[in-house]
């Protein structure tokens, strides 16, 4: 499973505290949240989380976001999030590209039996036991879907090769490039570089002694470059980001 997902987080609604309020930066990984017994509300650029007396499950799945999205809940929940590599996801669900138009799809229910079972791993006391049965489930719905060549183009995309280069190596238009990313990543090769490049100035700010370094060191042109692209994900000046997060956390929020 490590091919294709990142990481899982787990919220417990009988270890956590209010206040929940914090801000998640631009990814190019896929979130896949279950939350049970309360309602979500996706809106423009912020997510809310408030209790529901019913016996509930809500899964929804975010994919796109070039701005902070503020996520607040009201009060403790139960949830689990499974982070998905870029590509990840197109293993295991059918038609995805179908769930990413919007950036964010709410109700997402790709197996008909999704409901009944993440209501059976909230239901699990053990933590491990509830990663086993999570994978489990997944593995149950992995596709054999062949992917080398968008493979092979996140690869370009990663580098410092020119969206023009990279269509004229796989001989393909630009226009179509961009048809592709979006069907397959939810997002244009422009915004996945981006979003790349800021995600890597993160990892790289912790062996660096100064913005300017970091500016090269994350692929940028130049540091007015590197503040300018900075500042449209994060809404916040570089020098103030670092100082306000902790780039050493596997989760970089900006609690509110």
């Amino acid at each position: 499973m490590q091919k294709y997902i990142d990481g899982y987080y787990f919220m417990d609604k009988e270890k956590s505290e209010l206040p929940i309020q914090y801000l998640s930066f631009p990814s190019n990984l896929c979130f896949v949240s279950t939350t049970q017994n309360s309602n979500v509300k996706i809106g423009q650029e912020k997510i809310i989380i408030t209790p529901c007396k019913k016996n509930k499950i809500v899964t929804d799945l975010v994919v796109r976001y070039s701005k902070p999205f503020e996520i607040l809940f009201q009060k403790p929940a139960n949830e689990i999030t499974i982070k998905f590599k870029p590509l990840g996801i197109n293993r295991f669900v059918s038609n995805v590209s179908d769930y990413f138009v919007s950036g964010h799809y709410m109700d997402f229910q790709p197996f008909d039996d999704l409901n009944l079972e993440m209501q059976s791993i909230f239901g699990i006391a053990n933590r491990d036991e509830q990663i086993v049965r999570l994978e489990s489930y997944w593995l149950s719905k992995f596709k054999n879907v062949k992917l080398d060549r968008l493979e092979s183009i996140i690869t370009d995309i990663e580098s410092e090769q020119s969206i023009a280069e990279i269509s004229k190596k796989h001989q393909i238009s630009r226009q179509y490039l961009s048809r592709i990313c979006l069907k397959n990543l939810g997002k244009s090769p422009s915004e996945y570089r981006k979003v790349f490049k800021f995600r890597r100035a993160l990892e790289d700010f912790k062996k660096v002694n100064n913005l300017t370094e970091l500016s090269y060191e994350s692929l940028f042109y130049d540091q007015s470059h590197f503040i300018k692209d900075f500042k449209s994900l994060t809404n916040i000046n570089p020098s103030l980001f670092f100082k306000k997060i902790d780039s050493n956390k596997e989760f970089v929020w900006l609690f509110l």
